[in-house]
Parts: structure tokens; C-alpha cells; sequence
């Protein structure tokens, strides 16, 4: 499906050069007496390539046709993750490289959107917030009561976060999959 360049926002999964590009960036710029151009700052899926390119607002642009499919993360085996569709109970093994940072957040058991194109896994849509329980912290000191002091914690996928000094071992934090940062104690 073709879309115009100027309804292109972030996010967007677009077909160029044989690949697929994920839009992380698209700005509009309107100069005097010239047409309107979009830069779009796009980051390839198979090469993990970040190019920036401007066209013109009205130039098309192939959409890409994405499959997406419920997943449940089993588990990991070595650089490899593993998981199952929910529809088909078939197992999809997808490269921990391939998800980068993102690897952090998949708890065993947790449902995971998984976008396929032409039969390939391209990217996996995390919700907003997971829970994630608190493996490894120091332990507060009586004292460090300035505002808004924070410690590192260890989580049980691995991730390290800065949480509050009230949060200790055991316990189940709320953390943005969008930054990495604490929201609240789960």
C-alpha cells in the first residue's frame, strides 16, 4: 500500500531498497517558495542501519504489510529467544541481538505482539509497563533521605534500574518499557 511522505510518523514500518525500515523520526518542513519536504530519520530492521532521508511531501512510499501475531515469551536458549503463537502453538526463535535493550522486559510467560513480514520476525511491540520482581539491591541507609535519591536494582530478566531507596529485594516494580525508568511499586 502506498502512503504519501507527509503521513508518515514515528513508528511506521516502511518498505525501501528491498528492506524494511522502522521510522524513528519524521519532521515537516515548509521553506519559503519551495515545496514542503518531510526528513525521516529511519532505522533498518535486518542491518540495524539508521539512515536520515528527505523527500518530497507528496512522493509515495511503500507501507509495509505486517502479519501480527500474539506471542508467548518461553523462554531463553542461549543467544536465542524463544516463543510460541498463541493461535498455532508453533515456537518462533528470534536473535536476543535482533530485540537489543528490549530483551530486558520479556518475562517467561508474557504475551508479546510479534510483527511478521513475509514470513520473518521483524519486531516485537512490548506493552507500556511490565512488573518485574527485584532480584538484587543495596539495602537502604538510614540518613539518605534527600529527595528523590535512587539506588540501582537488579531485576529478574537481568535489566538494572534505578528505583527508590524504599525498595528492597523481593519486591515487584512497575517499569516503563519505553525508557527503562521506575513508575511505581507493582
Amino acid at each position: 500500500m502506498q502512503i504519501s511522505c507527509g503521513d508518515i510518523r514515528a513508528n511506521m514500518k516502511v518498505e525501501m531498497d528491498g528492506d524494511v525500515w522502522v521510522v524513528v523520526s519524521a519532521e515537516h518542513y515548509k521553506r519559503e517558495q519551495r515545496r514542503a519536504i518531510a526528513r525521516i530519520r529511519m532505522k533498518s530492521v535486518s542491518t540495524g542501519k539508521v539512515i536520515e532521508r528527505n523527500f518530497q511531501v507528496s512522493e509515495q512510499i511503500e507501507q509495509a504489510e505486517l502479519d501480527l501475531r500474539d506471542m508467548q515469551y518461553l523462554y531463553r536458549e542461549g543467544d536465542w529467544l524463544v516463543f510460541m503463537d498463541e493461535s498455532t502453538y508453533e515456537q518462533l526463535h528470534i536473535s536476543a541481538k535482533q530485540l537489543g535493550s528490549d530483551a530486558g522486559y520479556l518475562k517467561e510467560g508474557s504475551t508479546v505482539t510479534v510483527s511478521m513480514h513475509q514470513g520473518r520476525p521483524i519486531a516485537v511491540e512490548l506493552p507500556p509497563k511490565v512488573d518485574l520482581r527485584i532480584i538484587e539491591t543495596n539495602p537502604a541507609v538510614r540518613g539518605d533521605t534527600v529527595q528523590n535519591v535512587t539506588k540501582a536494582a537488579k531485576l529478574e530478566t537481568g535489566l538494572v534500574v534505578q528505583v527508590p531507596l524504599f525498595c528492597s529485594e523481593g519486591d515487584v516494580v512497575r517499569v516503563s518499557t519505553r525508557d527503562g525508568s521506575y513508575v511505581e511499586r507493582a
